[in-house]
């Protein structure tokens, strides 16, 4: 019979099995083998606190809360009157003459500290007029025929831009 060498798998199969055979000794790698050391138990009275911080708590209600804003234009309760509206329009604004006949016919309707007024005009159509601000120290927004303008729509409340810009002038 002749003599064959051996298969190179024959000849590593010795080594293999001497090598499993030692890593088989050592167990399972820490990272496998459950920790031993640390038990967690469920906090008692006498328990002193964990390590491990808490999650914060969450309140489910804010402490005080703001009032939800009116959607709607409601006529102003502490001013300011037509008569300043129209005085603001007159004097430092100068939209209208002195000697212009005015009466208001609505307003001044409020909404978060703005206000809109629609005035009749002697001779002139309609005069929309949008404010903001204390009475005492009422400012002018825009007033005009169409007073929807950038300022009214990016910035004030809904119930003034309904009005300003949806709304039937003198309605």
């Amino acid at each position: 019979m002749p003599c064959t060498p051996p298969r190179p798998a024959r000849r590593h199969l010795p080594v293999a099995l001497s090598a499993l055979l030692a890593l088989a000794g050592c167990g399972a790698p820490p990272e496998l083998s459950a920790p031993t050391a640390s038990v967690t138990t469920a906090p008692t009275a006498s328990a002193t606190p964990s390590a491990t911080p808490a999650a914060p708590v969450t309140p489910t209600a804010p402490a005080r809360t703001a009032p939800a804003p009116d959607p709607t234009a409601v006529p102003c309760r502490s001013g300011p009157s037509g008569d300043r509206v129209v005085a603001l329009l007159r004097g430092p604004a100068r939209v209208l003459p002195r000697d212009v006949r005015v009466t208001v016919r609505t307003g001044p309707l409020c909404a978060e500290g703005w206000q809109y007024t629609v005035l009749a005009v002697r001779g002139h159509e309609e005069l929309q007029v949008v404010t903001r601000g204390r009475p005492a120290e009422l400012e002018l927004v825009t007033a005009g025929t169409d007073v929807c303008g950038v300022e009214v729509r990016a910035a004030g409340p809904s119930g003034i831009r309904t009005l300003a810009c949806d709304g039937t002038p003198g309605a």
